[in-house]
This record gives C-alpha cells, structure tokens and sequence, in this order.
C-alpha cells in the first residue's frame, strides 16, 4: 500500500485571508448571495411539494436552468447552500448562515410535503424515466447537488436538520436502487451521476452507517472505473464534468474507507486527465465541454474554452492528491487554476478611476467558457436570468480564499501559497500564529509615505527604481515559548532563477530547483521573519503540439494580448519570444503593476493579466515566427 501522507488542510477560522484582491471577490460573493431573495431559491422545491400554486410569472424569479420547466430547475440552491456554508465556517457570518438556517428548515417542510423522504426540486419519476432508457437532463446531477448543500451546512456550519434532511432523502435511493440488476443500474449510471458517490462517503463517514458503503458499492461506476485502473483512454473527447466528481467521489470514498481501489482511480485519472494529456496555459485542459485529445490542443482553440466548472472541480481533485502525496506539483496546478480560471471567469471589476470611463460595464460576474481564441470576448451571465452550472461552482469557488495555502502533519507546517494571511497551528499544546504579507518593494506597503499628505524618504524607493520582478512573501512567527518545528516552504515551479530563503536576515536556503519543498528545521521564537525571495518573469508556454504557437506569462498569470486579431509575432535573430514583451505602466502610485506591451513588431499590443480581462477582445495564444533582423 502507498505511503498515506493524509496532511490535514488548514481552513475555518484557523486561517484568515487578508489578501485585498481575493477579500474583494470574496466579499462580492457574499452580497450577491445575500441579494438571491429565499423566495426564488426555494420556488422549484416549493413547487414539486405543492407549497407555491402561483400562476403567473413572478417579478425577479430566476430564469435560465431554474426556471420551472427546465429539467435542472433546483441544481443552484444546493450550491448556494455549500457557499454559505463555506463562507460561514471561513467568517462566522451569522447574517448568511441565518440565511441558510431559514432555507433548510423550509426544506423540511419540503420533504415532509413530499411524504418524508423525497427533497428533491425535480420529480422522482425522471429518475424512472432515465432506467428505462428515455431522454431527462441528469437528474442525479441536479439531485446531488441538494445533498451537497445539505451535508455542507452540516459539517461546516452544524446544522442538524441538514443532516436528517439528507439522511431522510438518502432512504428514497437506497430503496430505489435496490429494485435493479448490476447491468441495469450500470445503465443508470451512464447518465450523468455528478458526484452522488461523494455523498454516500460523506454520510457513511458521518454517521458510520453501512446502508451507505452499500449505496457506495451500487454507485461503483465500473464502466468508467475499470477502463481507468487498465489504464485506457476513457476521455478523450468526452464531456469532461460528467466525470470529475464521480472521481471526487472516489477521493471521498479513499479518504472513508482507505481501500486503495479508490485512491488508484483517482491517481490514474488525474494522469491519464493531466499529465498525459497536456494542459493550455492557463491550466484548464477542456473546449466546449470536452476533454481535448492527448497532446493535441491547437485545434481546439474555440470561443468555448475552458469551463469554469471543471477548473473549480479539478482544483478540488488536486487538494485530495496533495494531501496524500505532499508532492507540490498539484499546489502548481492549483495556483495557475486559481489566477487563470476562478479568478479570470468570474467577479471581475473595472480599475478605472478617477473620471476615466469606457463603454463597458464596470463588472462582469460569472462567463461560462474562457475563449481562447484570439480576438474573442468573455461572455459575462446576468445575475437572474442564467443559472448555468458555471453559476453554482462560482458561488462555491468565492465564498473563502483562505482555503488551500495552508497544510499541517504533526510538528510540519506547510506553507503552500503565497496570498497574504493569517494561520493558527498547535505545535505539541502550543499555539503558533504565522502572519504572512507580501513585500510589495516599493519602500511600505502602501504609498511609500507615512500620511496622505507628507512622503517619508525611503531606501527602497531607491533601492527598485524598476519592477524588481520579484515576488517577496514574509512570514512572521508568533509563539508564547520556543517550539520545535518544520515549516516546508513551497518553491513554485514558475520561478525564474535563484531562490533564496532568510530567516531574520540571515540567508538559510539557496535553491534553483522548482516545485519543491524547502524544508526549516528549528527552535522557532517569537517574532521570527522568514523572508523568501522569488525571482519571476515573462515566460512562454507553446501548446503542446505547436512549438511556434505560444502564451505568455508572469510567473503563475496568464498575460492576455488585447486585440481584435491574431498577430504574428516575429522573433528578431538572438532573441526568445519572451523577450519581446517590456515592462509598461508598471507603477501606480505604491504599487508595481503586471502590465507589458510588446517590441520589435510592426504594431503594438498592451499585455495585462487574463484575470484582469473584462469586455475587450483578447488573444492568449500567438503565432511567432524566427526573423533575420537582430533587434
């Protein structure tokens, strides 16, 4: 059996984000929940239990996939209840968990209407409908994510009716289930499931009863599982969220149960999804809700490109495989998802300021696809009329950044991302607090001035009269008495020479390799700094079946070309590609900025980080061609 790390991830109010960026979109997140009026959340379940006969169309009802005649109608309470859920166990906001409270007690009315056990927003006949071969849109997809939201709001924000709501809901499967064949529930589960498997490990883990590892065993999606553990292509050009959760859901069942069937599934998937078969820049590996085939990407360049779905549920799958191997590769994976998905797909805000305006709107909430193609533009949702999936994994993805940057395995601490927080371990009964804040290198960490009237003169101002090009996270120690421990400081595979670790500025660690832990053993005291210092530049990634087609990037960030077209780049004779693009804008005020422009080229092009990307047109992938002329 493989060695089981099982690292424990640091979140609820053990860590606490500070980060203004993420806070930002964190705090929208949680407006535009709190805006959803509990109403029209709940109306498709009020409906299939007979409690709303409204007649007419009511004023602000959610259209889209929740409008009452489409067969998903109900999928995004169920999001919307994990996000609370998140959320609260994240802040301890009470205003959106009584929110969420008032929403699952309306829930049991439901279920109660229904006659005990079905909670569902969609009737139990289309899962009938489905065993006998006829066309419904998923049912299970919509029905788990009600279990989600319910098993959530139990285990985050201890809700008990949560818990027997689901539990009541789970005895309709389990007797459902019951009454087919292994070959006919097999056809069953050629329909997409989504991740009902999690469930069944999630309330077997809660309540340790064997009525789920049997539902566990029923939902065994072997026409999927077995071709995985032979090592088969099972993805190519399949829809790729059909399948991430019930992967998921093997994670879940791994983590529950330790049968290492389940953990070989996930590794396979995860090589066979991943690492096999090559991802675009940003990290996504999906177009038009597809898996791309192997190594083969240039053609799939579309308006349709990444779904914002499969980047928030890929970044989950990543977190299960971290915490079992402690291999940082998957922390790379989740960064570049982070910053060129969560982030470039949804809450993004206009930066102008001080009267400059543009005929865009200022905000863009949720698009659906990230367009690779060049000279596409996002295609932002509204905030009631759309309810894709996207909507639903949007509100999950936002609802607390201070989840993944943190690891902990006994006396080892495992700093895994580099956002500006606070953590709270226990180290051998002793309380440990790491503050970790970015130093900006512009002489403070604000406007290099100690009001906002008077400038203090500043070395560092002096010091980096340019971008430095460096990312310089510094972590403050604090501890009532000396503790014995290992802090493992991730280096990210982005880096771009050197990297150098001080502790109270006395260099500790010199390393160029990447992806690694570097490992800080020692009697720790209070108010020790940890300094480390990251070297980053604008690299390129060339898909992997184009070496002449490439992205740009700084460090993690996918940096976009704002354009109509496609332009062909030419390399001037001594010269890479990355050393077209220079630094531009690259101060305001107390902040250097990742803003370039390109040189050497016929016509310029502004590059700005893909997150940063709201309504104009965009390139990410651009043809570059070798050119005699030296620059």
């Amino acid at each position: 059996m493989k060695e089981n790390m099982r690292l424990k991830e640091k979140a609820g109010r053990e860590v606490s984000l500070l980060d203004s960026e993420l806070k930002r979109r964190e705090n929208a997140n949680r407006n535009y929940m709190i805006h959803l009026e509990n109403r029209f959340l709940l109306l498709n379940f009020n409906l299939e239990a007979g409690r709303d006969t409204s007649t007419d169309v009511i004023e602000n009802m959610h259209g889209g996939w929740e409008f009452p005649t489409c067969q998903l109608r109900g999928h995004f309470l169920g999001h919307w209840l994990s996000a609370a859920a998140i959320h609260y166990h994240a802040t301890g906001d009470m205003e959106l968990k009584a929110k969420a409270d008032v929403i699952i007690a309306e829930l049991e009315e439901c279920q109660k209407e229904n006659g005990g056990q079905w909670v569902g927003p969609i009737p139990e006949k289309y899962l009938y409908r489905i065993a006998a071969g006829k066309q419904v849109w998923a049912p299970h997809y919509t029905i788990h994510k009600v279990f989600m939201g319910l098993l959530d709001m139990y285990e985050y924000a201890g809700n008990q009716t949560a818990l027997r709501i689901a539990g009541n809901f789970a005895d309709w499967f389990y007797d459902w289930s019951a009454g087919y064949s292994r070959e006919e529930f097999d056809d069953i589960l050629d329909f997409e499931t989504g991740g009902m498997l999690e469930v069944w490990a999630q309330l077997y883990d809660f309540t340790g009863k064997q009525k789920y590892l049997e539902l566990m065993e029923r939902y065994y999606r072997g026409r999927l599982f077995e071709p995985l553990l032979r090592g088969e292509d099972v993805l190519t050009n399949m829809h790729a969220n059909t399948t991430i959760p019930e992967i998921i859901g093997c994670a879940r069942a791994y983590d529950v149960t330790g049968e290492e069937k389940w953990r070989k599934i996930v590794e396979n998937y995860w090589k066979l999804a991943v690492t096999e078969r090559g991802c675009y820049a940003t990290g996504g590996q999906t177009c038009g809700e597809i898996w791309t085939p192997i190594k083969k990407l240039s053609a799939r360049l579309g308006q349709k490109g990444q779904e914002h779905c499969t980047v928030y549920n890929m970044m989950r799958l990543s977190g299960f495989l971290f915490r079992w191997s402690g291999d940082p590769i998957y922390l790379d994976y989740w960064e570049k998802s982070l910053y060129n998905g969560i982030m470039a797909q949804a809450y993004w805000k206009s930066g102008l300021s001080h009267g400059f305006t543009d005929a865009y709107p200022k905000e863009g909430l949720l698009t659906y696809f990230l367009p690779m193609r060049t000279g596409a533009q996002k295609g932002w949702s509204s905030k009631t009329g759309d309810f894709f999936c996207c909507h639903g994994t949007m509100v999950q993805a936002n609802a607390a950044f201070n989840r993944g940057l943190y690891y902990q395995s006994e006396r080892t601490v495992y700093v895994s991302q580099y956002f500006d927080s606070e953590a709270k371990f226990l180290i051998d009964e002793t309380p440990i607090t790491l503050v970790q804040k970015n130093d900006p290198l512009t002489g403070s960490a604000h406007l290099s001035s100690d009001s906002s009237a008077r400038q203090s003169v500043l070395t560092d101002t002096r010091k980096w009269p340019s971008n430095p090009d460096k990312l310089v996270p510094c972590i403050q120690i604090r501890t009532p008495e000396s503790v014995l421990m290992t802090l493992m400081i991730r280096i990210p595979a982005w880096v771009s020479g050197k990297v150098r670790i001080y502790v109270n500025d006395r260099e500790v660690a010199c390393t160029d390799q990447r992806s690694v832990f570097v490992p800080l053993e020692r009697n720790w005291e209070d108010n020790d700094v940890i300094r480390i210092v990251l070297p980053r530049a604008v690299t390129c990634e060339p898909l992997p079946d184009r070496s002449d087609m490439t992205a740009f990037l700084y460090g993690p960030v996918v940096l976009a070309g704002l354009c109509e077209e496609e332009r062909l780049l030419h390399v001037p004779e001594g010269c890479r590609p990355e050393d077209l693009l220079t630094h531009d804008n690259e101060r305001e005020w107390g902040s250097w900025k990742s803003t370039f422009r390109i040189t050497g080229q016929e016509r310029g092009m502004r590059f700005v980080p893909l997150y940063e990307v709201g309504y104009e047109p965009y390139g990410i992938y651009f043809p570059v061609k070798n050119s005699p002329v030296k620059m």
